[in-house]
């Protein structure tokens, strides 16, 4: 399985980013996907996460900005990003919690994307 991330980019502060994921590879069922993002010499933090179910969670720094989403036809997550700060500036990762057949649940990791919003 592979997680392809993609959307990336430099905006001033203000604008917009579309971060988009695709999940490819032998899939029998994605639960949770999820978002994070992380800043050198800083833990890797949760942006946002949505389940299975379509129920959306996120940090508290990004609430009422970002809008996670995603496509279960396409396998596919995706990260709305309004009114961008500068302190959104990290790269971003996708996450999947990849079920691989009926018993098996794996977690993967995308590549990686880089936001990075001016002042």
């Amino acid at each position: 399985v592979q997680l392809q991330a993609s959307g990336g980019g430099s905006v001033q502060a203000g604008g917009s980013l579309r971060l988009s994921c695709a999940a490819s590879g032998d899939i029998f069922k994605i639960n949770d996907m999820y978002w994070y993002r992380q800043t050198p010499g800083k833990e890797r933090e949760l942006v946002a996460r949505i389940t299975g179910g379509a129920t959306s969670i996120y940090a508290d720094s990004v609430k009422g900005r970002f809008t996670i989403s995603r496509d279960n036809a396409k396998n596919s997550v995706y990260l709305q990003m309004d009114s961008l700060k500068p302190e959104d500036t990290a790269v971003y990762y996708c996450n999947a919690d990849v079920m691989v057949n009926r018993n098996y649940e794996f977690s993967y990791w995308g590549q990686g994307t880089q936001v990075t919003v001016s002042s």
